[in-house]
């Protein structure tokens, strides 16, 4: 999620303007996924807590802002530096993070309508969502098939290469099918509704099923070559993505599909918690190795980069498919869980913001070669 192209810069130099957007890479829009989510997951938490809906609002009025940033400091980047752009096509870690901004616009446009309602209406509110699942969803649907063909076809790895991050082009289906929930009641009924709920279900098995594909190749690169550098044991994190977001999803779309027609909703809603229950516990084994491998790495030196913010979105996810399966299915267990992964994507996200922050606005240390390497 680091390794970037070499430049000129030399590496203990800071960054001036022109400098810092000649490394903006797909992975800066993790940052969006990151904050956004927090904001979901706030409204979605089965509990309620004084403030909930302000913090809420808050970090989806930060993640906008941050999107903004990041897509303006992107569209600068392909302006001046072509060749460089270009050239994370067919880099073997950077390639992998083009889902980062499907993901990202996605984040953002589901909190416009859960939260952001508050400051800009409901009329608005929807319709900013409208267009952000639009752009979010192409774009996702683009990576899903655009990097694994430059995977297969132009870019050289080895045998060891999996890791959590050739989950991200194929999770971005499964956030559109999560997040396309929120729209289908809005939606004339009939064709329209029933197109949609259709559509998201179909996204939701595209990246189930590719994602059943790589996780087995995670773990057994792990099992054969070790945990490797510690600079990629965040990505470890990743893998909660396309877990915590199926939960979300699954039950999200049984939760509206009476709205299409009630034929489906009893079933489609009991499915969504058959499916969910097994993957929560799948879930709770993958974060327990993954904090275990953590915290192991981080005894060694964990050296701070972009990938830290692994530990964000994907747990924020997790608490969004727990929220969702104690909300439909009442058990105080799910509602515990919920709370504390929640707890846990609150001091993460203060941790990887805080060191973000400071590596951009204090030191510059990120927007130089040398935290890229």
């Amino acid at each position: 999620m680091q390794t970037r192209p070499r430049t000129r810069f030399p590496a203990h130099q800071v960054a001036s303007a022109s400098q810092a957007v000649a490394f903006i890479t797909p992975n800066w829009f993790a940052s969006v996924m990151g904050t956004g989510v927090v904001a979901v997951a706030s409204v979605m938490l089965p509990v309620h807590f004084p403030g909930q809906r302000v913090l809420a609002l808050g970090f989806w009025a930060l993640a906008t802002a941050i999107l903004l940033v990041v897509t303006a400091a992107t569209g600068a980047h392909w302006v001046r530096h072509r060749a460089v752009a270009r050239s994370h096509h067919r880099h073997p870690v950077m390639t992998h993070f083009y889902g980062a901004p499907a993901m990202a616009f996605l984040t953002v446009g589901a909190g416009a309508q859960l939260v952001g309602v508050d400051i800009i209406g409901q009329r608005a509110s929807l319709a900013v969502n409208a267009v952000f699942w639009t752009v979010g969803t192409v774009l996702g649907l683009s990576t899903a098939v655009a990097v694994p063909v430059l995977l297969f076809t132009r870019i050289e790895v080895d045998d060891d290469a999996a890791f959590g991050g050739w989950l991200m082009p194929v999770v971005p289906p499964m956030v559109s099918a999560a997040t396309g929930a929120l729209l289908v009641p809005h939606l004339p009924s009939g064709q329209w509704q029933m197109t949609l709920l259709w559509g998201c279900y179909a996204m939701f098995g595209l990246s189930l099923i590719a994602s059943l594909v790589i996780i087995p190749l995670i773990w057994g690169r792990l099992a054969h070559r070790g945990v490797g550098a510690a600079v990629m044991v965040p990505t470890l994190w990743i893998v909660l993505g396309p877990l915590g977001q199926s939960i979300t999803a699954a039950n999200q779309l049984g939760g509206v599909a009476g709205a299409v027609d009630p034929a489906y909703a009893r079933a489609l809603a009991v499915g969504g918690v058959l499916y969910g229950v097994p993957v929560a516990g799948f879930a709770l084994l993958w974060a327990s190795i993954a904090a275990t491998l953590t915290v192991g790495a981080a005894r060694r030196r964990l050296p701070f980069g972009l990938t830290w913010w692994s530990f964000t979105f994907p747990v924020g996810t997790c608490v969004t498919g727990l929220s969702a399966l104690a909300t439909h299915t009442g058990a105080l267990a799910f509602t515990g869980a919920a709370v504390v992964a929640y707890l846990g994507l609150l001091a993460a996200w203060g941790i990887v913001a805080g060191r973000t922050a400071h590596g951009v606005v204090v030191t510059g240390s990120l927007l130089v070669p040398s935290a890229s390497r």
